[in-house]
């Protein structure tokens, strides 16, 4: 059969390859950064910086605090007391969206495979049921509230993988249009997360529940890796060492479901396009460049190569990046346009904090 000669590609105009498509964009990148952008930038993300030094002071002389809520709410404040100049504006957005991809590369160093593998088959395959059911049940619970199909998607794998982490990595694959949606995601996280923290304990001792049961189910239904140490360390005995471990595993599941919503993100845009492949509406790659440099990340520290000063360097480099991300993100919180946002992704907040604790608490129970 003689082809469609609209996709016919002749040597003049030859469809870029791949590689010469990233050189072209680094070559882009990197002009970019000239005196003009760096002074636009320069104020914005000074003050970020501040804000970033001012959490994790907070974060230091009281442990167990988080340093991402505490950079939220200083933003949000600053936000709705104070007028902005416009001169930070440049500044609080490049912070929210390219340092907070950073500081999710930088998460990968955490991850230690040997780690999450001695946790044993049956943990992580709850572990894959938490994420995968999890972000399945919120997705349809959300469509029965009517929430939009990316505030349900935010705030799903916010809920089921890694808190504000999942939600900036999962911002990053479909560039949310609404940033409400992404704030609203985050805000939510805070509040029931760190409502977690006494309440899984309690229930837990209500449950009799052993202190080394008690720290799976906190790793495998507590949003942020925060919120878990606090909660182990609230439990005591062998809860925190597990909690952390079951929640880096979670952590782990950051890279596959995000080339899942990759793929569905470029179908989705495919079908919009009328199925045409050569289409000229931008699609993301198949597997993020910030989802990939966090398996590299991953992978580097499973090597062993880096000496233990590197690795504290990169977590206390990651808390900053994600606590000056945060503070940005907290600026963009207008309390009157949060709380315009209705009942309804508290609704669903409440319902995915229910589902994941009880698949978690199931899965403990049935491994165990």
């Amino acid at each position: 059969m003689t082809p469609d000669i609209a996709t016919v590609q002749t040597p003049a105009t030859r469809t870029p390859s791949r590689v010469a498509t990233y050189r072209a964009s680094a070559r882009g990148f990197i002009s970019s950064w000239g005196p003009t952008r760096v002074r636009s930038l320069a104020p914005g993300l000074a003050v970020c910086a501040l804000a970033a030094a001012a959490s994790l002071t907070v974060g230091a002389v009281w442990p167990g605090t988080s340093t991402m809520l505490v950079a939220i709410v200083i933003g949000a404040l600053l936000r709705n007391l104070v007028p902005l100049p416009a001169a930070l504006a440049p500044g609080f957005n490049y912070a929210a969206k390219t340092l907070l991809r950073a500081g999710v590369v930088l998460l990968g160093f955490q991850l230690l495979p040997a780690d999450v593998l001695g946790l044993g088959p049956g943990m992580i395959a709850v572990v894959v049921a938490i994420v995968g059911l999890g972000i399945s049940g919120t997705l349809l619970m959300g469509r029965w509230l009517g929430l939009s199909p990316t505030q349900r998607l935010l705030i799903a794998c916010g809920f089921s993988i890694c808190g504000a982490a999942a939600v900036a990595a999962v911002d990053g694959v479909i560039e949310t249009k609404d940033r409400r949606e992404v704030l609203t995601a985050v805000a939510l996280v805070v509040i029931f997360g760190t409502a977690m923290i006494p309440l899984l304990p309690a229930a837990a001792a209500a449950l009799g529940l052993s202190s080394h049961t008690s720290g799976l189910w906190a790793g495998g239904a507590i949003h942020e890796v925060a919120q878990v140490v606090a909660a182990g360390g609230t439990i005591g005995g062998a809860a925190l060492g597990v909690a952390v471990i079951v929640k880096l595993a979670r952590v782990l599941m950051l890279a596959p479901v995000m080339t899942i919503v990759s793929l569905q993100q470029r179908r989705a845009l495919r079908l919009a396009d009328g199925g045409r492949t050569n289409s000229t509406s931008r699609r993301p790659p198949i597997m993020p460049l910030f989802v990939f440099s966090f398996i590299l990340m991953m992978t580097l520290r499973a090597t062993g190569w880096l000496p233990a000063g590197a690795l504290d360097w990169a977590k206390t480099g990651e808390g900053a990046l994600l606590a000056a991300a945060m503070f940005a993100l907290g600026t963009g919180v207008h309390v009157k346009s949060l709380l315009a946002v209705g009942v309804r992704p508290f609704i669903l907040a409440a319902g995915a904090t229910i589902l994941v604790a009880g698949i978690a608490l199931a899965g403990v129970l049935l491994a165990g």
